[in-house]
């Protein structure tokens, strides 16, 4: 039978820094600087494969699962960790490629690290796409920003209406300027309206993998809640995956960083804000989405078409959520905050999320969240 060896990864774009440890002992017996090669990594593990039963880890970041699925292929047990979670030393000062190898290997083999989930190749591109219209958006209201400060230096505002509107484009396209200005108003309203054109594509390809095989179920139940259609649905499919994985609603709020912090020193204790540790684009498009809980239960126009075929249970479960999540947001921010009744309802949908998710429709289990 092999003997267990734990490996830390510090993985980067062009090097790879490995440390092995046995199953004892405080310094490894094992130290490499191996290129980021898919080659030469495999031939490195392969080796070492023969003699252990390796057990590796290395910190999620920018260079992906790629590492993880290069192992998985070779039957090489590796997970991938969430760097947040990490046990630091603050009066650790130094910091290195081999020292952070080796201080995963040993907070892995002593069980102090936290993996996170690895997506599939096909969710990540999914998940890809989505996050490429999050940033198409960033892009657009930079845009927009960039013309009306335009606009506005020379003398010029709109007092007729909201900006946007489809009268408001007509005054912009209405304007002209004379030597340089002209080539910088032109060039500023190309940019703009291209943007745009980009973000009506990605809108469009993201609502047909919305409604295909693998995502029209779960999108199609979370479209039946007030507030979510299929842009956001899609936003907390993709980063969330199955949410059968929380065993709780309070595990899928801390997950998203919804959860308050808790500082405790003996007698004293008290509550913090929310910790906002964890998938932050999921946290806020449920927070955008609780706003709508403000108003009184109502099945607007749309929101009948989006419940259209969806299972009964489904919509009523719903329905409960509207009236539940108006009486709290209320309670909440009569005494003064609404960004706290606000945050509180965000954290209360998910709960009702996760019970539509895994087949629970059941109101009375979200008292957990």
């Amino acid at each position: 039978m092999k003997s267990i060896a734990y490996g830390g990864m510090d993985v980067h774009q062009d090097s790879v820094v490995i440390a092995f440890f046995g199953e004892s002992g405080n310094e490894p017996f094992l130290e490499k600087r191996l290129d980021n090669d898919k080659l030469k990594v495999k031939k490195f593990f392969a080796k070492w494969s023969q003699e252990y039963d390796l057990r590796c880890c290395y910190e999620a970041s920018s260079c992906g699962y790629v590492m993880q699925r290069w192992l998985a292929e070779m039957g090489v047990s590796c997970e991938v960790v969430a760097p947040s979670l990490i046990p630091r030393r603050p009066g650790d000062r130094v910091k290195t490629d081999r020292r952070d190898a080796k201080k995963l290997a040993r907070l892995y083999r002593a069980g102090e690290l936290v993996a996170v989930r690895v997506p599939s190749e096909a969710e990540e591109s999914v998940r890809g796409l989505v996050r490429c219209r999050e940033t198409m958006q960033r892009e657009v209201k930079r845009s927009r920003h960039y013309v009306l400060k335009f606009v506005s230096l020379r003398g010029l505002s709109w007092k007729d209406g909201t900006n946007w509107t489809q009268k408001h484009w007509r005054y912009l396209r209405s304007l002209s300027f004379e030597g340089p200005d002209a080539t910088a108003w032109r060039e500023y309203l190309t940019l703009l309206e291209y943007k745009l054109t980009r973000l009506e594509e990605l809108d469009r390809q993201i609502e047909q993998i919305a409604f295909s095989e693998a995502y029209k179920d779960a999108v199609g139940y979370l479209r039946c809640f007030r507030g979510i259609d299929t842009q956001t649905a899609m936003v907390v499919i993709s980063e969330l995956g199955d949410l059968r994985r929380f065993a709780s609603p309070g595990k899928a709020a801390s997950y998203v960083g919804l959860v308050p912090g808790r500082d405790q020193s003996g007698e004293s204790s008290r509550n913090c804000g929310i910790t906002k540790a964890g998938n932050s684009r999921c946290r806020r498009v449920l927070i955008e989405a609780a706003w709508h809980y403000a108003y009184q239960p109502a099945l607007s126009e749309s929101l009948k078409k989006r419940q259209i075929g969806q299972p009964p249970e489904v919509v009523a479960h719903s329905w409960k959520a509207q009236h539940r999540l108006h009486k709290k947001f209320w309670r909440i921010a009569c005494r003064g905050d609404r960004r706290k009744a606000v945050v509180a309802i965000a954290r209360e949908l998910l709960g009702f999320i996760w019970a539509v998710m895994i087949g629970q429709c059941d109101a009375a289990q979200l008292e957990a969240a």
